[in-house]
């Protein structure tokens, strides 16, 4: 069963949200999300400050679909109240990024610098030349461009050159084995 579907969401102050028909808009102070669900096994009902998922949760479809929901609906809510952030940061020498405009340039060994077009709505700071902050309401634009912009150069693993999030691993490996 899904629990989290079953639940109901709260709805913090300074958060207003207008549901018509399949199609939920959320907005708080931070901006304005909308979203249209799927309305053939599932319902929203907003009643006494709180939201519900209203459905046959007997089916594996709608159970799956309410966890969805759910967690879409949580994000929306979250995001125009607090915003979501990633921070990734840039290793090797002579690698840094800066905004400049409407592009972060990222330069990165390449005989070129990288032109990277930052997407409307979100935000992207670079408090050092090796450090990139991705700020938005929608939590999967921003997951999105922080793995677009780590796509550009990923970290290699015998050296640890490249673009990580901030508290990633990078699993190492030896170099070539010298013998005697």
């Amino acid at each position: 069963m899904s629990r989290l579907g079953k639940k109901a969401i709260t709805i913090p102050q300074g958060v207003n949200i207008q549901l018509s028909g399949n199609s939920l808009t959320v907005q708080g102070p931070k901006g304005k999300l909308s979203r249209t669900f799927p309305g053939e096994f599932l319902s929203i009902e907003i009643k006494n400050g709180q939201i519900r998922l209203l459905g046959d949760f007997n089916k594996k479809i709608v159970r799956t679909q309410a966890g969805l929901s759910f967690a879409l609906i949580n994000n929306m809510i979250k995001g125009v109240s607090e915003s979501y952030s990633k921070q990734l940061e840039i290793v090797g020498v002579g690698y840094r990024a800066q905004v400049q405009g409407k592009n972060l340039n990222l330069q990165l060994g390449f005989s070129h610098p990288v032109a990277f077009p930052i997407p409307e709505g979100i935000k992207i700071e670079t408090p050092k030349p090796t450090q990139i902050v991705i700020q938005g309401i929608d939590k999967e634009k921003v997951g999105d461009v922080a793995a677009r912009i780590r796509a550009v150069l990923p970290p290699e693993p015998y050296k640890g050159k490249g673009i990580r999030y901030v508290g990633e691993y990078v699993r190492r490996k030896l170099g070539k084995a010298i013998t005697k």
